[in-house]
């Protein structure tokens, strides 16, 4: 097939769980022969490096950049257009639309775009020319609020019921457009049908089983793991009550207990509020296989978001022994006591890193079940057929919405 795939971000370097999925799925498709442009709309520039890196199986690879988040017409359209913030940020440029305006001139097989709130520029052409396409939403995006606003002063809470508003009309205005509309979960995938109107399938989340299976947790480090993207919220709130509140818990038990925070976009500033020589500030580490094979559990203390989490997915494919919430294995048909420890409370969570820690012969091969799992559900190859699977089913709208305004 003759695919062109949509993101607002590049997939390279593969700094968050969205950007693993994407560089994944993209490279496992171009491999089953599938010929790919892939056009990026990227607040960050495109290096020379990462372009070589996506060019070796990229048929084509066309890079427009975003305008900067505090520009006025973002700061105009977030408080007056009908579309929600986070498609204002994402949208709005008549240099992107144009673009597309060209591309849709070609034939494709297949459009795929990524996230609703990246949608707003190719509406138009779209809805025009009557282009089957493929929305994937990795996420219930208007059910995100509390995490993405619960930052914002008080002040501003007109704003974001109001915003929170827009997102669910633009949540259901977008996915009703959709040809095909794809969740990550079954959880999401049934909401996501109630928005969308019509059936949503699954193509989970995968990870490369083949290279995580060179990682080999080391229990005598003592060393607890939480790796995430720092510019989502989500992983903001995770680090932060792991800090605060189950990490002290797991001190009075474990003294020496080590906490490694890794990641992107990782704040300066956590080194002076959590100054504790026990926490190893380590940011965004590349060589995974290295840091896993340091740690003894991963922590996955998170309270929002969606989906299925990819850092939970690697660190299960690496070995490493996982202690939880029910919203860090979200998506996940992961058997509690068998393949983790669950908990919801700071307490419980940390009475789980600290029996991970003090009993490792039954910490290991409560890890190599999650290994087990992982390879037999959630490889990249399982992904890319359930994908091939979406696009051999597509075709043509007979009705569309109202759009365009």
């Amino acid at each position: 097939m003759r695919i062109l795939w949509i993101l607002p971000y590049s997939p390279w370097p593969a700094t968050s769980g969205g950007k693993t999925r994407q560089f994944h799925l993209l490279r496992s498709l171009a491999a089953r022969g599938h010929r790919i442009t892939l056009l990026l709309h990227d607040k960050h520039p495109v290096s020379l490096a990462d372009r070589q890196v996506l060019e070796t199986f990229l048929e084509q690879l066309i890079v427009l950049p975003r305008r900067p988040l505090r520009s006025l017409k973002t700061l105009l359209a977030g408080l007056f257009a009908p579309y929600p913030l986070l498609a204002s940020v994402n949208g709005l440029s008549a240099s992107l639309q144009a673009r597309f305006n060209q591309l849709l001139n070609e034939h494709w097989d297949v459009v795929q775009i990524e996230h609703t709130y990246s949608f707003q520029p190719y509406e138009c052409t779209l809805a025009r020319t009557a282009q089957p396409f493929v929305l994937t939403e990795h996420n219930v995006e208007s059910a995100l609020g509390a995490a993405t606003y619960d930052r914002l002063p008080n002040w501003a809470l007109p704003f974001i019921r109001y915003d929170q508003w827009r997102y669910g009309r633009w949540e259901q205005r977008v996915m009703r457009q959709a040809t095909q509309v794809v969740a990550v979960t079954d959880s999401d995938a049934q909401t996501l049908a109630k928005i969308a109107g019509k059936p949503v399938p699954v193509v989970v989340n995968g990870v490369d089983c083949d290279h995580f299976a060179g990682a080999r947790p080391d229990p005598s480090s003592r060393r607890v793991l939480f790796l995430g993207n720092y510019e989502y919220a989500p992983n903001v709130d995770a680090i932060e009550w792991a800090l605060d509140e189950i990490l002290p818990k797991v001190w009075e038990r474990c003294p020496q207990a080590r906490m490694s925070v890794c990641g992107f976009g990782m704040p300066d500033n956590w080194r002076t509020r959590w100054p504790d020589p026990r926490i190893e500030w380590q940011g965004f580490v590349p060589d995974l296989l290295s840091l896993q094979s340091s740690c003894s559990v991963f922590l996955a203390p998170l309270r929002h978001g969606g989906g299925s989490k990819l850092k939970v997915l690697e660190a299960l494919a690496a070995g490493l022994p996982l202690a939880s919430t029910d919203q860090g294995v979200s998506g996940l048909d992961l058997v509690e006591g068998l393949d983790y420890l669950g908990a919801q409370s700071a307490t419980g969570l940390a009475d789980a890193v600290v029996r991970l820690l003090q009993f490792p012969d039954a910490a290991t091969p409560m890890g190599e079940a999650g290994r087990a799992y992982v390879r037999r559900a959630h490889d990249w190859s399982v992904a890319a057929s359930q994908l091939e699977r979406v696009y051999a089913s597509l075709s043509p709208l007979t009705e569309k919405e109202p759009a365009c305004v």
